[in-house]
């Protein structure tokens, strides 16, 4: 197998984890999205959605998103689980890690593809020029602070996100915190459950990928 990554890019870094969670070693190489690999023929032919993370597997299928990338990863290696072990917890974990993308995740590119000078006329992700809009950017900023104040009530009655354990949810609010600050969103300081989980999460040799 391999992973097509951009070492700077949030959504591969949830694959990453992800790996490194499970253990394996798998080959990885980087796409240089400043020289617009990635809106290349080569790089279209394994995703023409012009996006990473790619996980190109031994028979030359392509998988794209994230969240594909982990079920697949999750099918083949399942210990340690992360995507649940019976029905009812895969479910819960599923409508968790959901959560996080749409609230966390989604609401962070929202601001940041709307404000940053290096992406402007790219207001999305994919091979078509898209204005940025100020309004949306605004809209992002404000979807982060509910977001920060939903996943804080959480917390307080859950040591994870989902379940009583680590799993793909917490690494997709992980990266989305991560994400947030880096685009200037902090964790507020009245936060305490998001900063105990957040510390918690934080010390897992997973948390450098």
């Amino acid at each position: 197998m391999i992973l097509y990554d951009v070492k700077t890019s949030p959504s591969p870094r949830r694959v990453r984890i992800f790996i490194a969670e499970k253990g394996l070693d798998i080959e990885v190489v980087q796409v240089n999205t400043a020289e617009r690999e990635h809106l290349k023929e080569d790089f279209l032919k394994l995703n023409p959605w012009a996006t990473v993370p790619v996980l190109k597997l031994d028979d030359g299928t392509c998988i794209s998103e994230a969240i594909a990338c982990c079920r697949y990863l999750e099918e083949n290696y399942p210990n340690p689980p992360l995507m649940g072990v019976n029905p009812s917890e895969k479910a819960i974990i599923s409508m968790w890690e959901h959560r996080m993308e749409w609230d966390g995740f989604l609401a962070v590119a929202e601001f940041l593809r709307n404000t940053v000078e290096r992406l402007k006329n790219r207001g999305l992700t994919g091979t078509l020029n898209f204005d940025q809009i100020p309004a949306l950017a605004e809209r992002g900023k404000k979807r982060v602070a509910l977001f920060h104040n939903f996943l804080d009530e959480r917390l307080a009655e859950s040591e994870f996100v989902a379940t009583d354990k680590y799993s793909v949810a917490d690494i997709t609010a992980q990266v989305s915190i991560d994400f947030a600050q880096k685009a200037g969103i902090p964790i507020p300081e009245d936060k305490k459950n998001i900063l105990r989980w957040y510390s918690n999460v934080n010390s897992r040799e997973s948390a450098i990928s």
